[in-house]
C-alpha cells in the first residue's frame, strides 16, 4: 500500500498543504485562506477538513497517510507539539496544536516553527542537500532564520534558536525593530530595510531614479532598489552593499560558532540572485578569520520557494517513521 505524508505550512494569510510520498516527490498541493478570525480552533478544523479533501481527492485513504507535519509562525515546544505563541495567527497564548489536531484527525501530527520547516524541507529536497549542518535565512518582510546541526533543528530551552534576525549588529544605534531593540539584523537585510533605504534615498534627492519612481507611485519597492543598484544607480548600490555588509558579518559569526556546510538564502531579497549573493560572500570572507572556513561554507539560494516549509513538514513525519 503506498504511503503519503500531509504537510501543512500555515500562515497569517493562507494554509498552503501538500502531498508528499515519503522519498520526497510532491504529489499535489492546495492554498486556502487562514480563517484567523474563527482562532484556533476554527483554523484546526480547517486543516482537518483540507486533509480530507486532498486525501480524497487524489485516491489516498486515512490508513495510507503516515502522519500531518505543521510549520506555523511563532516559538514551538516541538516535544509537546505545543505553539507557544503565534501572533500573526492571533494566538497569545499557547496552543496544543498536535493534540487537539490528533484528536480531529486520528493521524500523528508533528509541529514545528515554519522558519526550520523551510530549514529541514531545502536540506531534504531543496539547495541544503547533502548537508546535515546547514543555517537557512529567509530575507523578506522580516529575517527568520533555521540551524540545523547533525541533521537536527536547534531550539534551544525555549524554542527560539535560530532567530537570525535579532542578532544585534550595531549595540545602541540603528533603527527601532519590531522586537522592541534597535540595530538587529532585520533591521539591515530585511525588503522592510531596503524599502526604508530606499524611499529615504528618493526623498533626499541622493537616487534621482527612485526619486522618479517615488513621484509616480508614491512609493518604493525593494526590488527597485535592487534593481537600480543592477542598473548602476550609486545611492541604490550603497544600498545593497550595507545589506550584503551586514549580512556577511552575522554570517560570519554563525560561521564560527557552527562551522556550516551550508548557508541557504531565501526570500524576495534573494530574488536578487548572484549580484547580491557575491557580495555577501566577499563580506563574509572579509569577516572569517579561517580560510578553510571560507572555502568549505556554501552560500547558496534557497531552491524550494513557497514548497520549502510543506517539504519539511513532510521530513519532520518522515524522519519520525525512521526514529
Amino acid at each position: 500500500m503506498e504511503q503519503i505524508i500531509v504537510g501543512v505550512d500555515v500562515g497569517g494569510t493562507a494554509i498552503k498543504m501538500a502531498l508528499i510520498t515519503p522519498a520526497g516527490q510532491l504529489m499535489a498541493k492546495i492554498q486556502e485562506p487562514t480563517p484567523v478570525a474563527q482562532g484556533e480552533d476554527g483554523i484546526l478544523q480547517k486543516i482537518a477538513q483540507m486533509t480530507e479533501e486532498l486525501l480524497l481527492k487524489h485516491g489516498y485513504s486515512k490508513e495510507q497517510a503516515l502522519g500531518i507535519g505543521v510549520g506555523v509562525p511563532g516559538p514551538i515546544d516541538a516535544k509537546n507539539g505545543v505553539v507557544l505563541q503565534a501572533v500573526n495567527l492571533h494566538w497569545r497564548k499557547p496552543v496544543p496544536l498536535r493534540d487537539k489536531l490528533k484528536a480531529l484527525t486520528g493521524l500523528p501530527v508533528a509541529v514545528e516553527n515554519d522558519a526550520n520547516m523551510a530549514a529541514l524541507g531545502e536540506m531534504w529536497q531543496g539547495a541544503g542537500q547533502g548537508a546535515k549542518d546547514l543555517v537557512a535565512i529567509t530575507l523578506g518582510t522580516g529575517v527568520g532564520g533555521g540551524i540545523i546541526v547533525h541533521g537536527n533543528v536547534v531550539h534551544g530551552i525555549n524554542g527560539v534558536g535560530g532567530e537570525i534576525g535579532h542578532i544585534t549588529m550595531t549595540p545602541g544605534s540603528g533603527s527601532i525593530c519590531n522586537c522592541g531593540k534597535t540595530g538587529c539584523l532585520e533591521t539591515y537585510t530585511s525588503a522592510t530595510a531596503i524599502i526604508r533605504e530606499g524611499r529615504l534615498a528618493a526623498q533626499n534627492g541622493t537616487s534621482p531614479v527612485l526619486a522618479a519612481i517615488f513621484a509616480k507611485r508614491g512609493d518604493i519597492k525593494a526590488k527597485d532598489v535592487l534593481d537600480a543598484a543592477v542598473n548602476g544607480d550609486a545611492a541604490s548600490l550603497a544600498i545593497v552593499d550595507q545589506v550584503s555588509l551586514y549580512l556577511g558579518l552575522a554570517l560570519s559569526h554563525l560561521a564560527i560558532l557552527l562551522n556550516p556546510a551550508k548557508v541557504v538564502i531565501g526570500g524576495g531579497v534573494a530574488a536578487a540572485g548572484e549580484f547580491l549573493f557575491s557580495r555577501v560572500r566577499a563580506a563574509f570572507a572579509r569577516f572569517v578569520p579561517f580560510t578553510y572556513v571560507v572555502e568549505s561554507t556554501q552560500i547558496v539560494a534557497a531552491s524550494l520557494g513557497n514548497d520549502a516549509g510543506v517539504y519539511g513538514a513532510g521530513w519532520m513525519i518522515r524522519s519520525q517513521m525512521n526514529d
